[in-house]
Order: structure tokens, then C-alpha cells, then sequence
């Protein structure tokens, strides 16, 4: 596994691009509205940022706002094989926030990892 991104919770996605994008060189690279929320990537070379604004209060970003403000919401890592991953986690007792994979942002297949079991960092696997 490598990592894929990590994800910041804003509730302003597109000036918070503009200014990843001077301060560390970057491209935004896929933008689009998911689940409650608009998504932002750009490109760092060996990673992306996420960055995700809600467009709804009662949305999980939405809700993760208000009760910690804006920042470093999750650390994503890239696999080939999402249910071994997921299999592996389980077997380490690790509790999982998905159960299943589940369509992520970007097309990707993602699942969650309990932030209790994973040194209080929800942890992300993506499968592109």
C-alpha cells in the first residue's frame, strides 16, 4: 500500500484550492459534487489532497464541521485488493466504519477504518 491522499474538510473548497494550488505547486486535477458535498483533488506528484466542502449541513462533512472545524478530516491509502485489505483489518481487530467497499468519490471503491482502532485517524482504502 501507498498513500493516496488525505482529506480536509473546508467549507470552502474552491479558495482553499486556489491557495494549495500556489502555495504547493499543485494542479487540481477532478472536481465534482458527491454525496452531500463538493470534492476537490489536486495533484501533489505522489499523492492528492481531497478536499471536501459540504452542501449540506447534515452531511457527514457537514456534521464533522461543526463539531471540530475545518482541517485534516482522514489519510487514504491505495490498494489492488480492497476486500483483502479489508479482510486483513478485520483480522487485526480493527473495526471497520464499511463493512462492504462502497462507490467512493471519482469512481474510486473505497471503505472506511474505525478512527478508535486506527490511532484516532479515519483511515481510508481506495481501489481505483
Amino acid at each position: 500500500m501507498r498513500l493516496d491522499h488525505v482529506g480536509v474538510a473546508t467549507q470552502d473548497a474552491a479558495s482553499l484550492a486556489a491557495q494549495y494550488a500556489s502555495l504547493f505547486d499543485a494542479e487540481i486535477v477532478h472536481e465534482e459534487g458527491f454525496e452531500g458535498m463538493n470534492v476537490c483533488f489536486l495533484d501533489l506528484g505522489n499523492a492528492h489532497l481531497e478536499l471536501l466542502e459540504p452542501t449540506d449541513e447534515e452531511t457527514t462533512i457537514g456534521k464533522y464541521l461543526d463539531e471540530n472545524g475545518p482541517g485534516m478530516h482522514h489519510v487514504a491509502f491505495v490498494t489492488d485488493d480492497i476486500e483483502a485489505a479489508l479482510a486483513n483489518a478485520r483480522e487485526d481487530g480493527v473495526s471497520l466504519v464499511d463493512e462492504e467497499p462502497r462507490e467512493g468519490a471519482w469512481g474510486h471503491t473505497v471503505a472506511f477504518l474505525h478512527p478508535r482502532d486506527t490511532g484516532g485517524v479515519l483511515v481510508e482504502y481506495v481501489e481505483h
